[in-house]
């Protein structure tokens, strides 16, 4: 399988830059996983495709200050991007300039508030980092750090809370789980309401998860490990749902790679955490999800593959392609695509 076989063409003016007023009322595009049938809603309407007994599966990690910007001991300034939680102070970055971080260089942030040393050297020319500081850690970087965008938006966020869900609460992540900023509060209210379950699993976005495919055949790429946890109180919640004839349904792609981690041949998960690199592609076989909240995602990326995996790889080709054609927003601040 050849990864430009999940190619198409994104006009850039259709990758959107600001996140709406009202977080559901972005557009969904409802592909139905038995038909391929396409329907055009707002987000909002997107509980008139669950069912009494359905569980919505919502990815809670929440986004950090991670993009800090810092000095050498010359004075040469460099942005350090943190990617991954080591331990206590020890974290795996993106340096820029990375020549400028060789190991044993130390760098300071805020005058002196926080200061690093680079003490090893990652996969892809990554910095692993040790930090030096005092008081409290999390107090620290949400003063001096500021939220890491991702690349392809160029304006300024004028609300960093808008790049967060708004059931986010465990820190960590590099880049949000966009799915599930269309969700307010009051459309999870109304999910109750119709008895739809709503549980809770964590996985740490790192940018593993949204770097390029490099490599020619999908089979030759390897994703980078994120970590996950998933508690007692919410596995049980999942495995009723299973039991019971409900479906999971799943939002984000970020949380479809835990479940599936976690899940065995029979689709029960069990509480736990640890480190996922799971790569989910078209001939993968789901054994949890079945239904998917998700934005739309870059062209040749595994992400998209992801997708193509739980319908086919045309259907969802075609639904790309109807996307561009009605003008549908792409990416993190973009509209939805609900398969069911």
């Amino acid at each position: 399988m050849r990864t430009k076989d999940f190619y198409f063409d994104l006009p850039e003016r259709l990758i959107a830059q600001t996140p709406l007023l009202d977080r559901s009322e972005s557009r969904l595009m409802h592909l139905d996983r038995a038909t391929g049938e396409i329907s055009h809603r707002k987000f909002y309407d997107f509980l008139d495709y669950l069912s009494h007994g359905d569980c919505l599966v919502l990815n809670n990690t929440k986004v950090i200050p991670a993009r800090l910007f810092g000095v050498k001991d010359t004075g040469a300034s460099v942005e350090f991007l943190l990617l991954k939680r080591l331990n206590l102070n020890q974290w795996e970055t993106l340096v820029k300039p990375g020549k400028k971080a060789k190991i044993g260089t130390e760098f300071i942030f805020g005058d002196g508030k926080l200061k690093c040393v680079v003490i090893g050297i990652g996969d892809e020319g990554t910095r692993i980092i040790e930090f030096s500081y005092d008081g409290i850690f999390e107090e620290i970087l949400e003063e001096l750090g500021t939220m890491p965008l991702p690349p392809y938006i160029t304006e300024k966020l004028d609300d960093p809370k808008r790049y967060n869900t708004v059931y986010a609460k465990h820190n960590g992540s590099a880049a949000a789980p966009t799915a599930g900023l269309h969700f307010t509060p009051e459309l999870l209210e109304k999910a109750r309401a119709k008895g739809v379950k709503i549980a809770y699993i964590t996985l740490h976005v790192g940018l593993g998860t949204f770097r390029p495919v490099k490599v020619e055949d999908v089979n030759d790429h390897k994703m980078h490990s994120e970590y996950y946890e998933l508690d007692d109180e919410n596995a049980a919640l999942i495995n009723e749902t299973r039991s019971s004839g409900g479906r999971i349904i799943s939002v984000g792609t970020t949380s479809t790679r835990t479940l599936e981690t976690i899940a065995d041949d029979h689709g029960q998960v069990s509480a736990g955490s640890g480190w996922t690199e799971i790569f989910i592609y078209p001939g993968y076989k789901y054994k949890v999800v079945d239904g998917l909240i998700t934005n739309f995602h870059l062209p040749e990326s595994t992400l998209i593959m992801l997708v193509s995996a739980l319908i086919d790889k045309a259907t969802i080709l075609n639904a790309y392609e109807t996307a561009v054609a009605e003008e549908y927003r792409f990416f993190s601040f973009g509209d939805a695509m609900m398969i069911i």
